[in-house]
């Protein structure tokens, strides 16, 4: 918003003062407590309340300068949503001592994790073999002890992903099942849409009103929920013959492996907005696998264990959240380590996948995810 020339309460009333004095030089009395005093202070308090409904119209007038339902309000005219919070979704695994019978683990059971801040319920997957639609819920059979079901947070937000082995309460009584524990990582629960999320997003949705270009494919792939990443090849197929006329589009979900509907709605929304006469396919992401090893040489007075649990989860976040497309810089592990914690005095060795040297070099339709990681 441009500069405006406001003026403070003080400022306004000295205004007044000089005005009046300027075309009336023998009124003089403008001391505390007089009477020109008084209208001036009367008159220059209208003058700032009008002031602020100037301020106020400006503020919420204009997306830059507009926040929260403003801000919805002004994209809603142009037809942009802001995006809604995603709630983290993932597997548990259920054990129980004793498999001598059979055991069951209905669907909306609840689990926490073990500080009692999420909640997680246990969700349908008709895919999985243990599950039956009749019961609703999933069958242990005698003899298994160990049963991985998926389930899904209660709330939607960021601080819905669990890191592994936190989800350990079993929030509703299941007859039979002892523990529960996740034994990896969720990392797909977002919060809502920002205020400057959305704004960034806006020259997206411009762009898009052309249609049939590729940066409107990727508003419609991007507009599906929050996080989801895409890559647009043009004239070639996917296993990278040249086809003029067709693209390809790889989407992710920050996963690595999302979900086939997550697939479907992408498709449909490129449908929306594909040129005429073009073919097109959509795809999910091919991970490419990073094997990982760190020696670390730690400053005197920090614990090792400490100082290695740091790093390890520094690592592990940095590279499982490159974008797809992104290649892996081998000195930019060595530049997170010692980023992670002022502990870390050195980085002493370091391979990637076997070698000392030498990036992870990687296509528009892969994405990089951490298959092993050793810290010492």
């Amino acid at each position: 918003m441009a500069s405006l020339p406001i003026k403070s309460f003080s400022a306004i009333v000295q205004t007044i003062a000089a005005g009046m004095q300027g075309r009336a030089a023998a009124v003089l009395d403008f001391s505390v407590g007089s009477t020109l005093r008084a209208l001036a202070e009367a008159v220059g308090g209208v003058a700032l309340w009008l002031q602020g409904l100037i301020l106020q119209l400006l503020l919420t007038t204009r997306a830059v300068t507009s926040s929260g339902s403003d801000l919805d309000t002004w994209m809603n005219d142009l037809g942009v949503i802001r995006l809604s919070a995603t709630p983290a979704t993932g597997r548990v695994a259920f054990s129980r001592f004793t498999a001598t019978a059979q055991g069951f683990i209905p669907i909306g059971a609840q689990v926490r994790t073990a500080d009692l801040t999420q909640t997680f319920t246990v969700v349908a997957d008709a895919a999985n073999a243990a599950f039956s639609a009749g019961l609703g819920g999933y069958v242990l059979p005698v003899g298994l002890a160990t049963l991985a079901v998926p389930v899904q947070a209660a709330v939607a937000s960021f601080a819905s992903n669990a890191a592994a082995g936190t989800i350990a309460i079993i929030a509703t009584s299941i007859p039979g099942i002892d523990t529960v524990v996740n034994a990896g990582d969720f990392s797909n629960g977002a919060d809502a849409e920002s205020d400057e999320q959305l704004r960034a997003r806006f020259p997206l949705f411009i762009a898009s009103l052309s249609k049939a270009t590729t940066l409107a494919i990727l508003y419609a792939v991007r507009s599906l929920q929050l996080g989801l990443q895409a890559t647009v090849t043009e004239n070639q197929t996917y296993d990278g013959a040249a086809q003029p006329g067709s693209f390809f589009v790889v989407v992710d979900d920050g996963s690595g492996a999302p979900p086939a509907s997550v697939i479907q709605q992408a498709a449909s929304a490129i449908e929306m907005v594909r040129p005429l006469g073009v073919t097109y396919a959509v795809f999910p992401p091919q991970i490419v696998s990073a094997s990982i090893a760190l020696s670390l040489a730690v400053a005197p007075g920090y614990d090792r264990n400490g100082v290695v649990g740091i790093v390890d989860q520094a690592v592990q976040t940095y590279i499982n959240t490159l974008p797809l497309g992104a290649s892996l810089a081998y000195l930019k592990i060595a530049q997170v380590a010692l980023n992670a914690s002022p502990g870390v005095q050195n980085v002493v060795a370091l391979t990637l996948n076997g070698a000392q040297g030498g990036d992870l070099s990687i296509s528009a339709k892969q994405v990089v995810k951490i298959s092993t990681l050793t810290v010492v």
